[in-house]
């Protein structure tokens, strides 16, 4: 059968934070019986947007990206709870009973993405819920995708195996994929959250002046094995993503017709902005 999916596109998340107000605005004082209780004015966000700054200026980007309950096929949850509190319905999303969780403070604690957050007044852990209440009336989309002006975050009704085909076609990921839980929340552009880049840009003095290098080509190597080619643009600028953080040691060699070559090494801990690198 067809189960309910999120695709989350990172490269057109603006951080504009829509997505958050209509969860609020559709749970905060609201109660839906067999879905979920109201959610708290302050203190929860069922929706949060995480933040993610690489490199050093001039060459910075800075990614956002929303995270929620994953509604895993696998759900740490699910096992933590007692008195099966908390269900995976047959079209893919994670409920919490509203009644019989109260007081099962433990449930928060089970979840590796700390997607689950506690309502201290009702002694209740509660989820963005999929706004299952809201699809199980007819509507297409949960609200976080139907406000979304960017399309980033887009949701999928659609069989696993059809799910399977738009994952590989798409490039998707999930977040921890370690964890092992089987989220049915999937990213793109995940790198630009957690993965690293190395850039910089290549110049050159002449006559006195200095110049851009445009066309400079640039190969990163470990261990004497090329791992990725670029060629510098109109400013001189590089760049090599989608790098492990911690990764060790990388050689540069950069070379354009008229030039020496020049090669240098960097030491990848963090993204990593080059200081202009003179032929």
């Amino acid at each position: 059968m067809s189960k309910w999916n999120l695709i989350i596109d990172i490269e057109n998340c603006t951080n504009c934070n829509m997505c958050v107000l209509a969860c609020q605005d559709e749970h905060v004082d609201n109660s839906f019986p067999g879905y979920a209780e109201e959610m708290p004015k302050h203190g929860a966000r069922w929706i949060e947007i995480m933040r993610k700054e690489r490199g050093q200026a001039p060459m910075i980007d800075v990614a956002y990206m929303p995270v929620m309950c994953q509604h895993c096929d696998d759900a740490p949850c699910i096992k933590a709870a007692e008195n099966s509190a908390i269900k995976k319905r047959a079209d893919g999303i994670v409920i919490i009973d509203p009644i019989k969780a109260k007081g099962q403070k433990h449930i928060v604690e089970s979840c590796p993405y700390n997607a689950i957050w506690w309502n201290e007044k009702l002694q209740l852990p509660q989820i963005w819920i999929f706004d299952a209440h809201l699809l199980d009336d007819g509507w297409k989309q949960p609200r976080a995708a139907s406000v979304c002006a960017t399309e980033a975050i887009v949701a999928k009704k659609v069989t696993d195996a059809e799910m399977t085909k738009i994952i590989e076609s798409e490039n998707l990921e999930v977040l921890h994929p370690e964890y092992g839980t089987k989220p049915r929340v999937y990213y793109k552009n995940l790198q630009r959250y957690n993965k690293c880049f190395v850039g910089g840009s290549v110049a050159a003095i002449n006559d006195g002046t200095t110049d851009c290098v445009k066309g400079a080509t640039v190969k990163l190597s470990q261990n004497s094995t090329m791992i990725a080619e670029d060629t510098t643009d109109a400013f001189g600028d590089f760049k090599f993503d989608k790098l492990d953080e911690k990764s060790g040691i990388y050689t540069i060699e950069v070379s354009a017709e008229g030039y020496s070559s020049k090669s240098i090494e960097v030491d990848l801990d963090t993204s990593i902005t080059i200081e202009d690198i003179y032929l």
